[in-house]
């Protein structure tokens, strides 16, 4: 390699590490104030709710099946392809790697705040996504839309625009496939070797290629808008679960007498003594409150963006839906995910972060062979992400210039997606958590101002419903 080509990389290196540098600085000012909107705001609406979205948990799966649809109703898609445009959107990466991290950093216990940050996330997500129906708005085309920016200058009047504001230039960082583009670049260099086994181009190049090459694929669905966004991850969404799911029961099967004490082990390390004691009890529960909100979205704000295009103009049978994502990718999928990386030991080699270290624990349960199985669902669960997650970038472009200057996210996206794959996994988590923390801020803030316009619609749909039994 020429020196003038080690001089230009050497440059980019120093640059990445001064972005890490500073957003490191700044993450510690924003995550207290997410976590008393989140676990405290949660937990208000949980109880401000009665536990309603918990206690109508079947009567959701009804909805989501299309068993209460109405004809002529307003919106793009239907609550089945909102969620699973939704879910494809959390559940991924954020699931195989994000659950790694978390135990890296925090260990085993980190996942049972996961859970609670979850169970909490369920409702918030029923009282942000049926306000994501309640105050729906054109855009500059005149289209329907949904989403924080909608509910917050509708439902809270124009003075609180800012807030909106605030929301979607957050955004713009916070809905980049950076994540799951640098995640699946470095399952692919760990399972493949592409030095080894394909061409000796030096670990750089490779990774550059492969972040063309994910660029390319993406642009493809992207530029084709919404509905074919829905189409692609209702189709992809319920086959990766599955595999991914029937991959792990195999390895719970062969490691049987190792689950319980897995799970055992989750809940001993949460309230560890020690962890108490040194005072790293917050940083834990803290860290569990940034993996699930990576991992389920809860509070974020991009979900009522998908489920604002549900044809429906019934706000809570789309709040009941869009409870049902955090349920799936962080309860069910977060959990497998979790028992395969305690089961295996993989949490144990000091070096293994990331999606390395859930590489490690299927390939030691799963024949050998479990991390070429994990290339092919990781592959699946990248795009599905990287299809949908455009879509929020162009929502709040569209919303602070107008939706024909919006749909240049695309191009934005697309870019930072080659950005990625060279970039460290440091510097990827860092821009995500300190964009979700500040997203956060204002969609809570507008949620919990609203909620009692969300129960005063809970009470007569529920009592309409009870007519109809009668």
């Amino acid at each position: 390699m020429g020196q003038s080509n080690l001089k230009s990389i050497n440059s980019d290196f120093y640059f990445m590490e001064a972005v890490n540098d500073f957003l490191s600085a700044m993450l510690p000012y924003t995550e207290w104030v997410m976590l008393i909107l989140l676990i405290g705001g949660g937990l208000f609406l949980v109880f401000q709710s009665k536990f309603l979205p918990y206690r109508y948990f079947g009567h959701a799966i009804a909805i989501t099946a299309g068993k209460h649809d109405t004809e002529g109703a307003k919106g793009d898609v239907s609550h089945l392809q909102a969620l699973s445009a939704a879910v494809a959107a959390t559940v991924g990466l954020g699931n195989i790697s994000g659950v790694a991290i978390a135990i890296y950093m925090g260990g085993p216990g980190v996942v049972f705040w996961i859970w609670i940050t979850a169970l909490i996330g369920m409702c918030i997500k029923f009282y942000s996504c049926s306000l994501s129906i309640m105050f729906r708005g054109n855009d500059s085309e005149g289209k329907l839309q949904g989403g924080p920016m909608f509910y917050i200058t509708q439902g809270m009047g124009k003075k609180a625009k800012p807030l909106a504001t605030f929301f979607c230039i957050a955004g713009l960082f916070g809905f980049l496939g950076v994540f799951t583009a640098n995640q699946f670049t470095q399952t692919f260099m760990n399972v493949v070797d592409p030095d080894e086994s394909l061409a000796l181009l030096g670990d750089f190049n490779w990774k550059l290629i492969i972040g063309i090459t994910l660029a390319v694929i993406t642009s493809f669905v992207i530029f084709g808008g919404l509905k074919k966004i829905a189409k692609v991850a209702s189709a992809i969404v319920p086959f990766m679960v599955l595999v991914y799911f029937l991959a792990v029961l195999v390895v719970m099967v062969n490691n049987a007498a190792d689950v319980i004490p897995s799970l055992k082990l989750i809940i001993t390390e949460a309230f560890n003594l020690d962890t108490m004691v040194k005072g790293g009890f917050w940083g834990l529960v803290i860290l569990g409150v940034r993996r699930a909100m990576f991992s389920n979205e809860a509070g974020l704000g991009s979900a009522p963006m998908y489920h604002g295009q549900s044809k429906t103009d019934e706000p809570v049978q789309e709040g009941l839906v869009a409870m049902l994502g955090p349920f799936i990718d962080t309860i069910v999928v977060c959990t497998l995910t979790a028992i395969v990386i305690i089961l295996s030991g993989a949490y144990l080699e000091a070096e293994s972060n990331g999606i390395l270290m859930t590489l490690i624990a299927f390939k030691k349960t799963l024949f050998g062979y479990g991390d070429v199985l994990l290339m092919v669902i990781v592959s699946a669960f990248a795009l599905s992400t990287l299809f949908t997650y455009s879509y929020y970038g162009v929502k709040c472009l569209s919303f602070l210039t107008n939706a024909k200057i919006g749909k240049y996210y695309n191009w934005y996206f697309v870019a930072t997606i080659v950005f990625a794959a060279v970039a460290s996994v440091d510097l990827v988590i860092n821009l995500i958590d300190l964009a979700y923390a500040l997203m956060v801020i204002p969609n809570m803030i507008a949620v919990l101002f609203l909620a009692p316009k969300v129960n005063e619609a809970a009470k007569r749909y529920f009592s309409k419903l009870k007519h109809e039994k009668a």
